[in-house]
């Protein structure tokens, strides 16, 4: 199995941060994370927001498509890697 990219792992922040990922998919979302700071940062930002907004704004976010902002990408968004 591959690493993620960082749409990848943006798809799956709230099934991460609710430990609903399987044990291979959460191996490579950590792993993704160590290597980017760009998706690192992101996940932050959704837990500060989560934090804000409590368990009901955690059901709303579950809803949104979130862009995330390539310019802020990691490794995997290096074209040497493609």
């Amino acid at each position: 199995m591959t690493g993620l990219d960082c749409d990848e792992l943006v798809e799956l922040v709230t099934s991460y941060l609710e430990g609903r990922l399987d044990r291979d998919t959460e191996r490579r979302f950590n792993e993704h994370l160590a290597a980017c700071d760009g998706c690192d940062r992101y996940l932050d930002q959704f837990r500060q927001t989560i934090s804000v907004l409590g368990d009901d704004g955690r059901r709303r976010l579950a809803a949104v498509s979130w862009p995330f902002p390539r310019a802020c990408c990691c490794w995997c968004n290096d074209p040497a890697r493609s």
